[in-house]
This record gives C-alpha cells, structure tokens and sequence, in this order.
C-alpha cells in the first residue's frame, strides 16, 4: 500500500501585524457555522478578522468578535460562532489581521495540552467516574535558523518582551491551517563550534481554542 505521509517541507509560521483593509460584508447567511458574504475579499482558511458594523437585534453576537476563519470560496468564507435563531443582518465589515512570516523555520511541534478531568462520582458510583473540563491546547514550540533582521523573527521578540498576545497561524504543505493565539514564554539563543546560531525551542503558550481550516 503506497505511503499517505506528508512531508513537512513548505510548512510555514507566521505571526499577526497590523490590522488590513476592512472587507465589505454584503450578506449573511445564519447558522452554525455563520457564513458571511464579502465579494472577491482575498482572504484565505486561517486568516483572523474582526467583525464589526453588522445589524439587528442580535448583532452584538457577531460585532467586536476577532475570530478565525474557514471553509472560503471567492465571494464567502465562515466563522464557528453560532447564530442559529438570531436576528443578524448585513452590511457590515470584517477586518483581517495582517500576518508576517517567521522565516528559516527549521522544526515545529506542539497542541500537547490536554482537558482536565472532573470527579463526577457519588455515592450511587460503583467504580469512579469522570467527565472532562475544558480542554487545554498546552504549547507550540518552533526552532528557526538565526536572522537579526527578518520581520517574524523581531515580531516574535517583541511579543516576549512585551508580554503580549499574538496570533498565530501555522499553515501545512497541504494548506491545511492551525490558527491560534498564544503568548512567548522564551527565545532562547543557540551557537557552537561548525554551527549557525539558532533560536531553539521556542515556546508559545496558547491561550483559547485552536482552528483548524
């Protein structure tokens, strides 16, 4: 039977910037996910936006949410925010986060989080029982070739120094994406003898849901 492997060559991190151009939403179709319309926005799976200027008596649902996207075409794409039953109405606007490379990605690994459990047993249990809490994505660690002056790299630095949010979005050589928002715990420094430096186990705590598109 031929491999169904993946290879990771072509993977690629990049790291939220500035806000972009506000896209125009023209329609919206209710549900779970919600689809909104927005004619030729260039937006691909993964991409954040935040939704603002939608109408009705349950607008507030959509406007003020930063949240990932999936399932694009041309002229729509979808959110995993639930409007089933609500009264929304377009226009509207949603406005994407604008994303920087990491460059010289050497190795990635992470999403190693787990739920907790809860102890639901009592005192009709004939063995314990356990239900679980809400899940934990844990961390995302990379390790990249050094470059003082590539963008991510110094964007990766300032979150750390800075102590501040960020989202991420890790997109696979399939184009398959993973899109989160996390904070950097370390950027450590590497070096020796016949070896160029790298910036090794770099770890992102993540912080929310993760996903995937």
């Amino acid at each position: 039977m031929p491999s169904t492997a993946i290879s990771a060559q072509g993977s690629k991190l990049e790291i939220s910037s500035t806000a972009g151009s506000a896209k125009t939403l023209t329609a919206i179709a209710l549900g779970f996910p919600t689809i909104l319309t927005s004619a030729a926005h260039g937006l691909t799976n993964g991409d954040v936006v935040t939704l603002a200027g939608l109408t009705g008596a349950d607008a507030a649902t959509l406007n003020g949410q930063t949240v990932a996207i999936k399932n694009v075409t041309t002229n729509t794409f979808a959110v995993d925010i639930n409007t089933l039953g609500k009264t929304i109405t377009a226009a509207g606007t949603a406005t994407p986060l604008n994303w920087t490379k990491i460059e010289n990605l050497v190795s990635f690994n992470g999403f190693d989080g787990q739920a907790s459990e809860l102890d639901v047993t009592d005192l009709d249990s004939t063995a314990k029982e356990f239900m679980l809490g809400l899940q934990d994505w844990g961390t995302f660690s990379f390790d990249v070739n050094r470059d003082f002056n590539d963008a991510g790299q110094q964007a990766v630095d300032a979150a750390k120094r800075a102590g501040s949010q960020k989202s991420f979005k890790l997109t696979l050589p399939n184009l398959k994406t993973k899109t989160f928002n996390g904070y950097v715990k370390n950027s450590p420094l590497e070096g020796g003898v016949d070896q160029v430096l790298k910036t090794s186990g770099v770890t992102l705590r993540i912080t929310g849901d993760v996903v995937d598109a």
